[in-house]
């Protein structure tokens, strides 16, 4: 929301007040004194006019877990443990979940309650990587290496995947590096070979990685640094 736009939605501040205030550089946003009308600030943002405090900024809250197997994708769920119970933290539901991962697949989870961060991962046009270890049941075919590559079509909803690249780890266990998130995408890839995926682990989305001190149902923050990569 812009500033001027906040200001004037507060009871005691016509639109005409707001410019005013912003003109003489009476409002500071995060400490810093703030004269743009257009300025955009978010429910993160600590807002003042003088010593007053407008809004004092809700803590933003990112989290890296290593999902565990049996554990779904979900805020709430009526049957099943879900990721948010392995959160011990205050205010955990306000969290949500950047890029699930089906019941059970392990790996990299992401929560925040940050909704523009977790867009600029997870949407569609991004294309962020997204690196999952896979298991399968009988030996891996070679030739899913150049079928993925060139991308599988779907008949039922009508599309091909965007390349994905498998680097092959043993005979029943491989790398595979996907731009896309489709409905059970990678047991779908495998299964047109005929091949059953018996794990899936996700080691990295974009350009976060599990941190491999956290055990499965372990999390922790994300550092400022990675927050900033994203």
């Amino acid at each position: 929301m812009r500033l001027d736009r906040f200001l004037a939605n507060l009871p005691r501040f016509s639109r005409q007040d707001a410019r005013h205030l912003l003109a003489e550089g009476r409002i500071r946003v995060d400490g810093q004194a703030m004269r743009a009308m257009d300025c955009e600030v978010r429910l993160f943002s600590r807002i003042e006019l003088d010593d007053e405090v407008l809004q004092a900024g809700k803590a933003a809250r990112y989290l890296m877990l290593n999902k565990p197997a049996g554990c779904a994708s979900a805020t709430r769920d009526a049957v099943h443990r879900t990721v948010l119970d392995l959160i011990a933290e205050p205010d955990r539901d306000e969290l949500h979940i950047a890029g699930r991962l089906d019941f059970n697949t392990t790996g990299l989870m992401l929560l925040t309650n940050d909704g523009q961060w977790s867009r600029r991962l997870t949407q569609p046009s991004s294309l962020q990587g997204k690196v999952y270890l896979v298991e399968t049941e009988d030996e891996i075919d070679p030739g899913c290496i150049e079928a993925f590559a060139q991308g599988l079509y779907f008949r039922f909803e009508n599309l091909t995947t965007l390349p994905a690249r498998l680097e092959l780890l043993g005979p029943r266990r491989a790398r595979l590096t996907l731009h896309e998130g489709r409905y059970h995408q990678v047991k779908r890839m495998f299964g047109r070979f005929d091949n059953k995926v018996t794990a899936l682990h996700r080691e990295s989305m974009g350009p976060l990685l599990l941190d491999s001190a956290l055990d499965l149902g372990e999390y922790r923050p994300l550092t400022p640094h990675e927050i900033a990569r994203i």
